[in-house]
């Protein structure tokens, strides 16, 4: 893995491309406040990553032990705190320098985005799980409800993981292969091609993408 970044999603507006003659459609990011914490190394942890905290928060909301933490890496009280992994100490960045923030990344990269997705609520089979539904037709009573649920006979019972009405949304979601259509490290903020999971002031992670290479460097 490599170095990344922690952001909020502000919300999705277009870019234009006069040269192509289209609109892009694009999710703003904002992800000023990145601040290196901690190092760990394999001597000292068992495995080489860097933490990143981002967005302040006040002293009272953390516990004793949380502000020790932050306290003791001369760094301000974080909401968010994430850590990205490397294959060795060797790869680590200097930490010693603030954090590269929205330059991180360049116009054209491949990028995966972490989020958690919207909560929609307690829904029925057919939206939470895509069930085909049952007849429409005059006279039927069962339109968008799962049917049997049960065995008939021997254990009698509801197996478990069966697909149920229930509470639906809030996962976490990686949504892979996005491009950053705009990097704008005056205003801190990435502009990525398409949705992203989340509302709007939703944390995301963004990271370079694992499955496609990144640009050459300039």
């Amino acid at each position: 893995m490599a170095l990344g970044l922690l952001g909020k999603k502000v919300g999705m507006t277009r870019i234009f491309d006069a040269e192509a003659g289209t609109s892009i459609p694009v999710t703003v990011i904002d992800v000023a406040g990145n601040e290196f914490l901690q190092v760990k190394t394999s001597e000292t942890d068992g495995y080489s990553a860097v933490q990143v905290g981002f967005d302040d928060q006040k002293d009272f909301r953390l516990n004793l032990p949380e502000r020790g933490h932050f306290n003791k890496f001369g760094s301000a009280p974080k909401k968010l705190v994430k850590e990205f992994r490397f294959d060795s100490d060797a790869d680590i960045p200097n930490t010693e320098e603030a954090h590269p923030g929205a330059s991180l990344f360049q116009d054209g990269q491949w990028i995966d985005v972490i989020g958690t997705t919207k909560g929609k609520g307690f829904q029925g089979v057919v939206k939470r799980y895509n069930f085909a539904g049952q007849p429409d037709s005059h006279g039927h009573m069962m339109h968008r409800r799962p049917g049997g649920v049960g065995a008939g006979t021997w254990p009698g019972r509801i197996w478990k993981n069966k697909k149920m009405p229930g509470r639906h949304g809030v996962y976490n979601r990686t949504v892979q292969n996005l491009k950053v259509v705009q990097v704008r490290p005056e205003d801190n903020v990435v502009l990525v091609s398409g949705a992203v999971p989340g509302h709007k002031g939703a944390y995301v992670v963004i990271r370079p993408a694992v499955k496609k290479s990144a640009p050459a460097a300039k």
